[in-house]
């Protein structure tokens, strides 16, 4: 094993930037320092795709909370509507209802007209049957009485 003794400043000037010692560190670049240009461009490109992610990922919960509200707008555009129609039947029922009510004494009356007639028709069929009956009486006495002369 070979063993090379070099001064803390020789050490110091190998790992210069400035000398060419590569360095994983993005903290030490310095903008007249020698660079490879692919590596800068490939470090800007992920440094974008980092940024584009994270603000995705930032949005993403926002977009979800813009979509829960915009939904959260329209239930509450459908119940108000869905209220109105309700008001609106309640209104309606209630002045079926008032008009029910006063329908009620005429029903009443037609029911007993109709009860009326329903004798009236009774009687008129009772008449008829006895009209028949007193005609059948009276052509058997006018015929008895053609018959005796």
């Amino acid at each position: 094993m070979e063993s090379t003794v070099t001064s803390k400043s020789e050490q110091n000037l190998l790992d210069s930037p400035i000398r060419g010692s590569l360095s994983t560190s993005t903290s030490s670049f310095e903008a007249l320092d020698p660079h490879d240009p692919n590596l800068s461009k490939l470090a800007t490109k992920m440094f974008r795709k980092t940024e584009e992610y994270i603000t995705h990922e930032i949005n993403t919960p926002l977009e979800d909370y813009k979509l829960l509200e915009d939904m959260n707008k329209a239930t509450v555009a459908k119940y108000s509507d869905m209220r109105q129609i309700a008001e609106n039947l309640s209104v309606s029922t209630n002045e079926l209802s008032y008009k029910f009510q006063q329908l009620i004494p005429l029903m009443k009356q037609i029911d007993e007209i109709s009860d009326t007639v329903d004798k009236l028709e009774a009687a008129a069929y009772k008449l008829d049957a006895y009209s028949i009956a007193l005609e059948n009486r009276v052509k058997s006495v006018l015929q008895r009485k053609s018959t005796l002369q």
